[in-house]
């Protein structure tokens, strides 16, 4: 666990130091309370002006799953000052444990496409859909998941 924990802490430090400063990073939680998922730590980290990268780690009493999705976010200021709405594609990993009879590691491939709405305060809410599919091993099995996030700005 603490080297999962190491490792993620040890990613979003070496984004941060890539990025260009144009949006503003942003640090939070990803409730997957409509898929039943458990819930995720989730980073965002941005890479110019209309692009970032999104990072999360979620567990569950199943195993983890580290994500990364490389999204595309566009204005919505029309609906009102602070919307966005974003897509994306990456990829994950993850280990999983059903009851000791089917366990193993997986990598699989995701999409994302979601809104977003930024307070005058350092705070972001947003609802996203992530679907994905495992492909090592083989074709395991799909997942996705609709989310609600908060995440603190800075």
């Amino acid at each position: 666990m603490k080297r999962i924990i190491f490792t993620f802490a040890l990613v979003v430090v070496a984004v941060s130091a890539l990025s260009a400063q144009d949006m503003t990073k942003a640090i939070g939680l990803r409730f997957g309370g409509f898929s039943g998922y458990g819930g995720e730590i989730t980073y965002q980290n941005p890479l110019g002006n209309a692009n970032r990268l999104e990072l999360d780690l979620g567990l569950n009493h199943y195993g983890f799953g580290l994500n990364g999705v490389y999204q595309w976010v566009w204005d919505l200021s029309e609906l009102a000052d602070g919307f966005k709405w974003y897509a994306g594609v990456g990829g994950g990993i993850g280990s999983y444990d059903f009851n000791n009879t089917n366990s193993g590691f997986g990598i699989g491939v995701l999409g994302q496409v979601g809104i977003e709405y930024n307070f005058n305060i350092p705070l972001q809410l947003s609802f996203d859909y992530r679907p994905g599919i495992y492909v090592v091993p083989t074709v395991y099995g799909s997942y996705d998941g609709i989310c609600l996030s908060v995440r603190y700005k800075f």
